[in-house]
């Protein structure tokens, strides 16, 4: 009976004491050579070129849904004009880095939890430990770097695709003059808009990337194992991301004020 009435509360301090084990780890190792570039590289491309396609799509849509709701709705109160200020600054503050790294746990959190855990159930990873090398070293470090390379500028990429989209439907549907568009984005956005968008990109970056490591390192029970730690990483990322948002966007705030 206390097992099943504590096994949840249980299993979130085994996960938080295990990535933050994990991570903490893994920055030890990665002050020790080598570091293997090639391979940080290598995901890199696979965990923000690859998923280009997918996220230009999303933003895209994201930016001309936002312009289309907004366009509309606020044309009742001839508000029409403040359209590219409230898509700018939502896509850069929000939605941009949001969406993008939600798109990216489902793509890339599942693609290393699946990849890491294959490697497991195969005993890949017992031989590179019998070679005499860290898992960490080859395996987490390059994909936890690696991501927090890529999802930077893949949300940068987000947010200019978003922006250029609502500005397409800004001119198209709600008649607003295209540079017009363009130079109230320009005085609408300051710098503290896009450090407090990117610089939640870094923590969301580890948000996918710690997690999809952990539990393909946990793995147990062949491919069956491989397919529920791949929904949990995705899960666990997804919920770490939303609920993290607003906590960096207050903090983000109380730092922005401190300064002013």
């Amino acid at each position: 009976m206390m097992s099943k009435r504590f096994g949840g509360t249980l299993r979130l301090f085994e996960f938080l004491g295990g990535t933050t084990l994990l991570a903490y780890q893994s920055f030890l190792e990665s002050m020790r050579r080598p570091l293997y570039l090639s391979l940080i590289i290598e995901q890199v491309y696979l965990i923000g070129v690859k998923s280009l396609p997918l996220i230009i799509i999303v933003s895209a849509s994201t930016g001309m849904v936002m312009a289309l709701q907004f366009g509309i709705g606020l044309e009742k109160f001839g508000g029409q004009l403040y359209v590219p200020k409230i898509v700018s600054l939502s896509i850069i503050r929000e939605l941009g880095p949001v969406f993008s790294s939600l798109m990216l746990a489902g793509r890339v959190g599942a693609g290393i939890t699946s990849e890491i855990g294959s490697m497991q159930v195969t005993q890949q990873i017992d031989a590179i430990r019998a070679l005499g090398t860290s898992p960490l070293k080859k395996i987490v470090i390059p994909r936890v770097v690696g991501s927090l390379i890529a999802v930077p500028l893949v949300c940068v990429v987000a947010n200019t695709i978003g922006v250029i989209g609502g500005l397409l439907v800004g001119a198209i549907d709600l008649g607003l003059d295209p540079n017009f568009y363009f130079q109230k984005v320009v005085s609408t956005i300051k710098i503290a808009d896009y450090v407090s968008g990117l610089g939640k990109t870094f923590f969301f970056a580890l948000f996918i990337s710690i997690p999809a490591c952990y539990y393909g390192l946990r793995v147990r029970g062949g491919t069956q194992g491989v397919g529920q730690a791949t929904t949990k990483s995705v899960v666990t990322a997804s919920i770490l991301i939303m609920v993290g948002d607003f906590f960096l966007t207050k903090l983000f705030f109380l730092i922005e004020r401190w300064i002013s």
